[in-house]
């Protein structure tokens, strides 16, 4: 059988030196960073991702161990068990040749030596980490460790798959990072639809307060396409929640004073070249309506002029004159039916803006599975 490296897991990343930032990075020096993953699919063998992508110095690793699903084993990374990623650029490790099956959850343990400076993150972790004194690569529980609110060094997982496996990457918002839903339990909206598929798997790139037209947090959607999907190894089908930030980020920024969010055109014609983008490269690609946010406790991010371009947009979806190979109508499947521009009450995570687990699940059980035919 012939077999290819295939995604398997991924985080979307952030710069910790964006000017606006809903949550901070951090530094390390002289301790271990453990961080636990879960993989979408499996395979015969996998290698670990790590990323310096957005840090201004180089990241020294002084070693990295992998455990979980069978493995208990050093990382190398060309044979080595130090490595240093330059500032900039990210690492894949050499492969681990074990046998890893979906929903297997992997730990993978990081010692720095040296002082990282503000590192590449995720603000909203799959699952909580940990930090600790020292060189403790090894150890089964870690002394004096501290818990981590923020995930970092984007880890990601690739594995070696029979040749012609498929996956969908889902590209957008928290909507798709899964803010609000249980850390820990992979109950994003992604993640439950990834259980129901019958082959192939869905990777999460969402990042949470990401817009489609305009940078932080995280570049715009439309700047990360080719590192966050078309670079993503087994990729033919691309999910899109997008929208939210661009139509409540400015009203939240500049609160109490009125901003100028995007025009209905503004979206549609950013929609229309992500779309365009992605087919272009071979892709298909399915969109979801916008969410509903009225009443949101987050001063500013909810007015009048927002409500009524997510109405026109979410109309322009629904219509037949879009660009995508389908959609979901995520706002419906979670919209008060009274009061439809509102999250219904049992899928509230309770801040009127995110959904919870159960939210997440049926916005997952909207969705056509002939949409993804992977």
């Amino acid at each position: 059988m012939t077999t290819t490296w295939i995604a398997a897991h991924r985080t979307a990343v952030i710069s910790p030196h964006e000017s606006f930032q809903l949550i901070e990075s951090r530094a390390f020096a002289d301790q271990t960073v453990r961080q636990s993953l879960r993989l979408a699919g499996g395979g015969e063998a996998l290698r670990i991702g790590i990323s310096n992508r957005f840090g201004k110095e180089p990241l020294e690793i002084g070693g990295a161990h992998l455990a979980g699903a069978g493995i208990d084993t050093p990382l190398a990374f060309g044979g080595a068990a130090a490595v240093t990623v330059p500032a900039g650029e990210e690492l894949v490790s050499d492969p681990v040749e074990q046998r890893v099956a979906a929903g297997q959850v992997l730990t993978v343990s990081l010692y720095l030596p040296g002082d990282t400076g503000p590192t590449t993150f995720s603000a909203v972790p799959h699952d909580i980490g940990r930090a600790a004194p020292g060189n403790q690569l090894t150890s089964p529980d870690l002394r004096d460790a501290e818990e981590l609110t923020t995930g970092h060094f984007g880890l990601a997982a690739d594995v070696l798959a029979p040749e012609g496996t498929r996956i969908a990457v889902a590209f957008g918002d928290s909507w798709i990072e899964g803010a609000a839903t249980t850390p820990g339990q992979d109950n994003s909206f992604p993640s439950q639809l990834g259980r129901r598929l019958t082959r192939g798997w869905i990777v999460n790139q969402g990042i949470s307060g990401n817009r489609l037209l305009t940078d932080e947090i995280g570049e715009h959607l439309l700047a990360r396409l080719d590192h966050d999907v078309l670079a993503v190894p087994g990729v033919s089908h691309v999910l899109v929640h997008i929208g939210l930030n661009d139509l409540g980020m400015p009203g939240y920024r500049a609160h109490p004073e009125p901003a100028e969010g995007p025009t209905a055109s503004d979206l549609t014609a950013g929609l229309t070249a992500l779309a365009e983008r992605l087919h272009a490269a071979g892709l298909s690609v399915v969109a979801a309506t916008i969410g509903p946010y009225r009443g949101t406790v987050h001063e500013g991010y909810d007015t009048e002029a927002g409500q009524a371009v997510r109405r026109e947009v979410n109309a322009w979806l629904l219509g037949d004159t879009h660009p995508f190979d389908g959609v979901v109508d995520a706002a419906a499947a979670v919209a008060d039916p009274a009061r439809p521009d509102r999250i219904r009450a049992e899928f509230d995570s309770g801040d009127g803006l995110h959904v919870n687990d159960a939210g997440a699940g049926a916005i997952a059980d909207a969705v056509d599975l002939k949409l993804l035919d992977l």
